[in-house]
This record gives structure tokens, sequence and C-alpha cells, in this order.
């Protein structure tokens, strides 16, 4: 049995050491077009306005593309969307989460879970991020999760980091996008808050994968 182990052992090192050398020889793929900027600026009944944040704050995510978005419905109510996208150079995804964001912004988190979604292309569901945060008399629904692969949802780093190994041994590649959905109101407001968040992410779960950025 000892003998065994140790020989499965052997050979499970070699073909991750031939693995390693494999990936390497190839080199890193870079972006050559991002797409994430020809979204539709308007879904269902939201049309969007463009939004930018100050440089220092786009230095300190260094992500390869960024949206950030406001959308807005007939009835006045809005969704905010924010996309990073990190290609395969950058390693596939941001260090920062809400979870040390918010905070770091005076939010404190009232609740935190995870939530499920379905839409045409998630018939079955997927499982995302959910935060309710508050500052002072306003609170904020959050949706958020990892994207990778164009159509992988995960609601955790662990599960991308995985994601990502396989798409790096498999495909050369494991780029990835962080997304966040929010939607902000008074406490009276947070049960439509929360529909409405949720309803945008629906919708637009069917339209991420069809503006995934080409690596080459």
């Amino acid at each position: 049995m000892s003998n065994k182990i140790f020989y499965t052992s052997i050979l499970i090192l070699l073909t991750t050491i031939a693995l390693v050398a494999l990936v390497s020889r190839r080199g890193e793929p870079i972006v050559v077009k991002t797409n994430l900027e020809n979204l539709p600026m308007e879904i269902d009944s939201y049309r969007a306005k463009e939004d930018f944040f100050p440089d220092k704050v786009y230095k300190e995510l260094n992500a390869d593309r960024h949206v950030y978005r406001h959308y807005r419905n007939t009835n006045g109510k809005q969704v905010d969307l924010y996309i990073g996208y990190y290609g395969t150079a950058k390693g596939g995804r941001t260090p920062h989460n809400p979870y040390g964001c918010l905070p770091g912004a005076g939010w404190g988190i009232v609740d935190s879970k995870q939530v499920i979604l379905k839409a045409n292309n998630y018939p079955s569901g997927v499982s995302v991020n959910y935060i309710l945060a508050r500052k002072g008399e306003n609170y904020e629904s959050v949706l958020h999760w990892y994207q990778s692969a164009g159509n992988k949802v995960l609601s955790t780093g662990i599960q991308q980091n995985i994601e990502r190994f396989i798409g790096r041994v498999f495909y050369n590649r494991n780029d990835g996008a962080f997304i966040r959905i929010s939607v902000f109101g008074k406490e009276e407001y947070l049960k439509e808050a929360n529909s409405l968040a949720k309803s945008f992410a629906e919708k637009f779960l069917d339209l991420l994968p069809n503006y995934w950025p080409i690596e080459q």
C-alpha cells in the first residue's frame, strides 16, 4: 500500500510539473477587444447614463476595463451597475470586494447572504452574493459576483480560482470580471429595492456573455 501511495504521489507531482511547464511556454494572451462598453444602454425599461470614478479609484482597482452606469426606469427608479474586467495577464480578478470597501466608505453591513438568480441562460439558477448596507438613514441593496469564461457565474473567490486554473490549463485563459448591481433607498423602500436589484440582475445575466471580452 505504501509503494502504491508513493508512486501515485510521484505521478501527480510529475503531471503537475508538466502542466506548469506547458502553461508557462504558451505565454499570456492579451485583451484585443473589451466589448463590455457595447453593453446596451437600454435594458428592458431602464435607460443608462455613464458615470466615472476619480482617477485614484481606477488606479487602485487596476482593471483592464471598467463599466460604471446608472440605469433608470420610466418610474424614476435607479439601478447602479459596475463591472471591473481583468484579463489573464492581470490574474482575472480584483483584490477588492464590498465586504471591505463598504465599511471603508462608512457603510455598515446589516446583512449578507447568498441568493439565487434565474435567467434564460441559467434556468436552474445561480448563486450570487447579497449585502444590505446602511449609512445613517440610507440603505444600499447590493448583489455581486465573479464571472469567468463568459458564462461562469461564481459567488466566491475560491470558486473563481478553481475556474481560472481550469481555464489556464485547458484554454490558456483565466480572465474574469467582478459584477456589482446596487439600489439605494430608505428603510421603507428596502423590499422594492431588493426586488429591483434582483430583477435587473436576472436580465443582465442573459446579456453579459454576448459582450464578453476577446483575448488572443
